[in-house]
């Protein structure tokens, strides 16, 4: 018999509230999830249901209450603030709804910057390759103030893969574009996603960007369940339809 696989994304018993003047509000409440390596998972829900926060606890951005968070074979609640900074760095890229540039650095600088943080040689080189890969090739001396916004979330997507690590988390990555920029986008991702073998943890609204992951979460009043493909795929439908 075949061993199984651990998953590149182990969680169980997540809980994770905040303060409310005297109270706490629980935010996730007991989720478990497993992503294994090279898949695509969506993770949907409306807004408040907490999609956000269970990606800044999964990259390691926000503690959870209670429970066990692994990524990549390494316990999240063991690292202090300095060794999770470091597995961000070497093995997450985390894509934000607002991009989250530096307004003073051009493209490439934006790109290249994780990496010469990380003491790798040629990062330029590297940079420079990853935004002609995306589509920049003739952009990477401009500042984020000089770029559409889907200039902008292409770089933020080179910076995120350009050291071609197993996991991306995306958060929305469309949310701020108009429909023609977005799917060009949606279409970028898993292109790059196919090519590099990345696991992706994608947060979305929206329907019909899901359904084309492998697998569709729901995560509603803090709870995670499965959503069949028939659900996905009819609730994909009538995004499209609208």
């Amino acid at each position: 018999m075949t061993p199984l696989k651990t998953p590149l994304i182990d969680v169980a018993q997540l809980h994770l509230d905040y303060p409310m003047g005297h109270e706490r509000v629980a935010v996730l409440k007991g989720l478990d999830l497993q992503v294994h390596a090279g898949t695509t998972v969506a993770i949907c829900g409306p807004s408040g249901s907490g999609k956000t926060s269970l990606m800044l606890v999964l990259s390691g951005l926000e503690r959870p209450s209670d429970g066990r968070v692994c990524v990549n074979g390494v316990d999240l609640g063991a690292l202090d603030a300095d060794a999770l900074a470091d597995l961000r760095r070497d093995r997450m890229g985390i894509v934000f709804q607002s991009f989250h540039l530096l307004p003073s650095l051009t493209a490439l600088d934006n790109v290249a910057l994780p990496l010469q943080m990380a003491g790798v040689r040629d990062a330029r080189i590297a940079a420079t390759a990853m935004l002609e890969r995306v589509g920049l090739g003739g952009r990477m001396d401009h500042r984020p103030a000089q770029l559409s916004g889907g200039e902008q979330q292409r770089v933020a997507i080179a910076r995120a893969l350009v050291h071609r690590p197993p996991l991306l988390l995306a958060d929305e990555p469309t949310g701020n574009l108009d429909d023609h920029t977005g799917e060009a986008v949606r279409h970028l991702l898993f292109e790059l996603n196919r090519e590099m073998g990345t696991t992706m943890v994608l947060i979305t609204h929206d329907a019909a960007f899901a359904a084309r992951c492998d697998r569709t979460l729901r995560l509603h009043e803090g709870v995670l369940v499965e959503a069949s493909s028939a659900v996905a795929t009819s609730e994909a439908d009538h995004a499209l339809s609208h």
